[in-house]
């Protein structure tokens, strides 16, 4: 109870000051302290449901031990408080060696340890720790001085054995357990009451200088079952290191660029918007996804080419890497020479005709087509700091990934499902093929090990997004394997080796097996 009830005025006083909460920043920690072999198995192991795994598993963890300290605590005291003072003492240091920065996030630590300290003095107060009372002397006893007791006498008031209040602590706990329910409920509620940080629907994106034409109607098969050209904003895949979702206010947004520049300077949304911004067409792809993996997404983005940006400031000669940070400190090297090649490299606010959700970088985020997103895709984007490789790493390359990271050529299969049945005959086989910034200029698929042969492919608007595909088989009756590989617009044909995602990108052909009848 006692920790349930720090818990929640941490969060509370968080919420309160618009900073990270004492879970928040204990996890940030752990996520970026992990062993990288954990770190790679949890990836693998709970896919996008890894922050909701971690967070839950450090509440739990507080309050089993809290549990524990508690029960233990009406022993011997000090133990409770000496365990409060030890997660006190471990949410401060998470908060130093944690990437955000902001020391303000150790008042919400020191609350929660202050609460929990009181809490656990008022139920053992409730349970009857320190509950002093008279007691008879037995009958019989002389009192001092030798002298016989007569039949009033009394002696005087002692301790008596300790008798938990069961009333009192029942009334305690419950009053806790309500005002750590309370406490909990406002941290949610106080950042929409104070006003905080607008949102999505306060910023009015401006139409592109250079807008796109309408997608042709030949992007999408039309296949039930297809994965569709445009991936909705509701279903675009999540991966990112932030535990919970950054808001940053858009009217307080600011980008710096700075480093080897000759010219730094800062720019503010009203600016940005101000600017000529373009659209392009571009499918993200992240590098932890697997072979058939739906780590992918293809959306339509709105914002200010990036090159333009880095010409304004005027780039030195060797710095060829543009290290980007998120509003969460998380970092992000993306080469400088991608960005200036002439490729749609943006500094996006919009995606598919609406501002960028929070969960997709609002109020502006970088997007670099040909590039795995964690050398490319810097969400919630605050500073670009043009240096060297050689002299800063980002997040992801101190732990031994890859630096380029260009994304693999890769193809998957959508219909049939896996395991999924089919009548016997011609069947339909469907899915998406992506090599971003080289383009897809053939699909191959084959049935049970068969002849490869040349799926039909959709119209696309550029090079920089997947293509839908689209073959029709004969098959008996029975069990089958289909496999599918793609040869991008370079003339390299995807390749068979496995490999697993990390450090540069899974490889190897899709397969599925399903069953006609």
């Amino acid at each position: 109870m006692t920790v349930a009830a720090a818990v929640a005025a941490g969060e509370l006083v968080a919420a309160l000051m618009g900073t990270a909460s004492p879970v928040v920043a204990v996890g940030d920690a752990l996520v970026d302290n992990t062993p990288q072999a954990l770190a790679e198995w949890a990836i693998s192991l709970f896919g996008t449901a890894d922050k909701i795994v971690l967070v839950s598993g450090i509440v739990v963890i507080l309050l089993l031990v809290g549990g524990v300290l508690g029960v233990a605590a009406l022993r011997r005291p000090s133990l409770g408080y000496a365990g409060l003072a030890v997660f006190g003492v471990a949410g401060v240091a998470a908060v130093f060696i944690g990437r955000g920065g902001d020391t303000w996030a150790v008042l919400p630590v020191l609350a929660a340890a202050a609460v929990g300290a009181l809490c656990l003095a008022a139920l053992l107060r409730a349970a009857g720790r320190v509950r002093p009372a008279a007691q008879n002397s037995p009958q019989g006893t002389a009192p001092e001085g030798g002298g016989s007791a007569g039949e009033g006498d009394t002696a005087s008031p002692g301790p008596v054995e300790h008798r938990p209040g069961r009333r009192a602590f029942v009334l305690t706990s419950a009053g806790i357990a309500a005002g750590a329910g309370a406490a909990g409920v406002l941290s949610r509620l106080v950042p929409g009451w104070l006003g905080g940080a607008g949102g999505p629907e306060t910023v009015a994106l401006p139409a592109a200088a250079r807008p796109l034409p309408a997608l042709p109607a030949a992007t999408n098969l039309g296949i039930p079952g297809l994965t569709p050209f445009t991936t909705p904003n509701s279903d675009f895949y999540r991966i990112d290191t932030a535990l919970t979702v950054p808001r940053p206010d858009p009217g307080r947004w600011r980008l710096r660029i700075h480093g080897m520049v000759d010219r730094p300077f800062e720019i503010d949304m009203a600016e940005l918007l101000d600017l000529p911004l373009v659209e392009a067409d571009i499918t993200l792809t992240c590098v932890s996804n697997q072979v058939g993996g739906n780590l992918a997404g293809n959306a339509r983005w709105l914002g200010y080419p990036l090159a333009e940006l880095l010409r304004r400031a005027g780039v030195q000669a060797g710095a060829d890497q543009i290290l980007a940070t998120s509003h969460d400190g998380w970092t992000c090297g993306t080469p400088t020479e991608v960005v200036m090649d002439g490729r749609d490299a943006l500094l996006a606010v919009g995606m598919n005709g609406e501002p960028l959700p929070h969960r997709h970088g609002f109020p502006v985020r970088t997007v670099v087509p040909g590039l795995y997103g964690f050398v490319s895709a810097t969400k919630w984007v605050t500073d670009l700091k043009l240096t060297r490789f050689s002299d800063e790493q980002a997040y992801w390359a101190q732990r031994d990934w890859a630096v380029k990271a260009p994304i693999r050529t890769m193809s998957r299969i959508d219909v049939p499902a896996p395991l999924g049945r089919v009548d016997a005959g011609e069947v339909v086989l469907a899915g998406v093929a992506w090599a971003q910034h080289r383009g897809v200029d053939a699909v191959e698929v084959r049935v049970d090990g068969g002849e490869w042969s040349e799926a039909e492919l959709a119209k696309v608007p550029g090079i920089d997004t997947w293509v839908q595909w689209v073959a029709e088989v004969d098959v008996e009756p029975g069990r089958h394997d289909v496999q599918v590989r793609a040869t991008d617009a370079t003339g390299y044909v995807q390749t068979s080796d496995r490999a697993e995602p990390i450090p540069s990108g899974a490889t190897g052909w899709h397969q599925i097996a399903f069953t006609a009848t």
